[in-house]
Formats: C-alpha cells, structure tokens, sequence
C-alpha cells in the first residue's frame, strides 16, 4: 500500500545520508526501522508478562 511519509528536515538529511552510505534506498530503511519498533515493542510486552507469571506463580496455581 502506498504510502507518503512527512519527515522534520534534519531526520530527512540523515536518513539520506544513511541511504548513500549503505546503498540502500530510503523506504527499505524506514520498513526496516519500523520493523525493528514494532519487534522491540513486542519483545517488551512478552518480558513483562513473563516476569509476571514468574512473580506471581503461586498466585496463580492457587487460583487454579
């Protein structure tokens, strides 16, 4: 889906410069970019219910 993405002017320049250097184009940085968020805030909620079910395991085997 085709999409227009507005960006301040001095994170323009630097994803510009990120895209000359690595020879990469700019979209295929920013799909990567928002990739490695949305892992990252994924990853964080499954740490937290982690350490949950952890802390309060006795909680939850008497609720059983």
């Amino acid at each position: 889906m085709a999409m227009t993405l507005r960006l301040p002017d001095d994170l323009d320049a630097k994803l510009t410069a990120r895209a000359e250097r690595t020879g990469r184009s700019k979209q295929a940085l920013a799909i990567e970019a928002i990739r490695d968020a949305e892992a990252r805030a994924e990853l964080d909620v499954h740490d937290v219910l982690a350490e949950l079910t952890d802390s309060d395991a006795d909680i939850l085997e008497y609720l059983k």
